[in-house]
């Protein structure tokens, strides 16, 4: 007798419909195809509209403000996601262990608030979103702040934690607002794409542009690289998480139907890396980026062990606590580190010796 296939949830129409035009952007990003040709006149006016906004931050029309302490912005150049939040979680526990007092600041993506507020162990991620929430429980210790503004979040982080000695920007390459001193850029395995500015392609702004390190997931860094590039991997941990704390290791999961979910931007890439650990995915359901879970359930029917992301981790819990989170182990190439320490240490005794705040840079 054949056995009967899972169930489905069924779908949602405007999700569904989102999803496909969001696969069928996706895909022609890819190349210089019939779609990408006909967004490409949209491509120029929104390309010249960036020109314009960068001209006018650096002519000073546009106001933007430095913070008095070192500001590394974390960012990408391409739509979607591509790790970033991850980095920023690896920088902030180097800087730990190197000594330093970091802290973050971010806007916040996709959370029902809009005041200034510190993110907090117990905070909910609807109200500091989702990836400032995972970053909290992350790096114990590091203060984060999120503001519609990055300076009003990084003036609330330093008026509550004065001995502050760096500040990590969780995306922001494009907030123009906030003076930095370093930049790094992150790319998925993806690169540049087509290589043409949105809607015809993936690209935020033109590539390349200076930055002060590029951090690259591809075998080699994106055509045009002429900062300082290093290699990323991304993998699974061998165990899974619970919501109290408590870890499973994932082979104990192996021979038994699984439901993976997740809301990221490449929910495919985490099914495959499940796929890869030997897991059995009866049931793989990608949902939105920064989906907010408040309407989700679980499949009903046949038990399933839930395996989710970190990210979704911190919705998930609040009112499924049986989902089970898989943590992502990113390995940086040692040099990156080598040359952050010497960039930031450059930078701190500058501010030392001049006893004032840290070489701006405009944007």
């Amino acid at each position: 007798m054949t056995a009967a296939p899972p169930p489905q949830r069924p779908a949602e129409p405007a999700r569904t419909t989102g999803k496909r035009l969001q696969g069928w952007l996706q895909r022609s990003w890819q190349t210089r195809g019939p779609g990408a040709l006909a967004l490409w006149p949209v491509a120029l006016l929104y390309g010249a509209l960036v020109a314009i906004r960068r001209r006018l931050y650096r002519s000073g029309l546009l106001a933007s403000e430095h913070p008095g302490r070192p500001v590394i912005v974390v960012g990408n150049v391409i739509a979607g996601g591509a790790g970033k939040t991850p980095v920023v979680i690896a920088l902030a526990r180097h800087l730990q262990a190197r000594g330093l007092r970091p802290g973050v600041i971010s806007r916040g993506y996709g959370r029902q608030s809009r005041d200034c507020i510190a993110v907090l162990a117990d905070s909910a991620a609807q109200d500091v979103g989702d990836e400032p929430a995972l970053i909290t429980r992350s790096c114990p210790g590091v203060p984060v702040y999120v503001a519609a503004q990055r300076i009003d979040a990084a003036e609330a982080l330093l008026s509550a934690h004065p001995d502050t000695d760096v500040l990590l920007c969780d995306d922001g390459l494009q907030h123009l607002a906030l003076q930095r001193d370093l930049e790094i850029c992150v790319f998925n395995a993806d690169g540049i794409g087509n290589g043409w500015m949105l809607p015809a392609g993936p690209l935020r702004e033109p590539w390349p542009r200076p930055v002060d390190f590029v951090l690259h997931a591809a075998p080699v860094p994106p055509a045009g690289t002429a900062s300082p590039a290093f290699s990323t991997r991304r993998s699974l941990a061998p165990w899974a998480v619970q919501a109290d704390g408590q870890r499973i290791a994932l082979n104990a999961l192996q021979g038994q139907p699984v439901h993976a979910v997740a809301a990221v931007a490449q929910p495919e890439v985490f099914f495959d890396m499940l796929r890869a650990v030997g897991l059995t995915l009866a049931h793989a359901e990608s949902l939105p980026d920064h989906y907010d879970f408040d309407s989700w359930k679980a499949l009903s029917g046949e038990h399933y062990s839930i395996v989710c992301t970190e990210k979704d981790a911190v919705k998930l819990w609040r009112r499924h606590p049986q989902v089970l989170a898989v943590p992502l182990v990113l390995e940086i190439e040692p040099g990156f580190f080598h040359a952050l320490d010497a960039a930031i240490d450059q930078r701190l005794q500058s501010a030392a010796d001049q006893n004032s705040a840290p070489t701006r840079r405009t944007p």
